[in-house]
């Protein structure tokens, strides 16, 4: 049975699907999906922090489900902007796991990961699977994973 490891781009993910779709992600069906293909041998969601009552409530969900929620803190910065970023934290991550598994899934849409999917194919053989928002997912990500999954309607609530 081949082993798994699942890497969520939980910010990506809730603002392509809400864009696109005006609807949230159904992160139960995404892991029967993914479990019933090989075992899970790791899954993490990276998320950011503001503590309020309905973000908490879905971070549990996730934990029900199996996942291991990371939080980082919500960050405003003086000019109004925001800061939230798990780029780094989930590339790390995802190189870690890569040498002890035979598939990395990433749920997220971002360009900026290309490059890591390349690199663990490379130098570790590992089939790359990626889950995004079609019209919101980077041309390079889709063409740099083994395979590229649509989130449709199967996967919303």
């Amino acid at each position: 049975m081949k082993k798994i490891a699942i890497f969520v781009d939980v910010q990506n993910i809730y603002y392509t699907t809400r864009q696109a779709y005006g609807r949230q992600f159904n992160y139960r069906n995404l892991w029967q999906r993914i479990d019933a293909g090989g075992e899970i041998v790791s899954a993490v969601a990276y998320a950011i922090h503001r503590g309020d009552d309905k973000q908490l409530k879905f971070q549990n969900a996730l934990r029900k489900i199996g996942f291991t929620v990371k939080l980082k803190p919500y960050i405003q910065r003086s000019d109004g902007s925001a800061k939230g970023d798990w780029d780094v934290g989930i590339t790390i991550d995802v190189m870690e796991s890569a040498r002890d598994v035979d598939t990395v899934v990433l749920l997220s849409g971002d360009g900026d990961f290309d490059l890591l999917l390349k690199k663990i194919n490379e130098d570790y053989g590992v089939t790359t699977e990626v889950y995004g928002v079609a019209a919101l997912t980077a041309n390079s990500l889709i063409d740099a994973t083994s395979i590229y999954h649509r989130i449709g309607e199967d996967l919303l609530l």
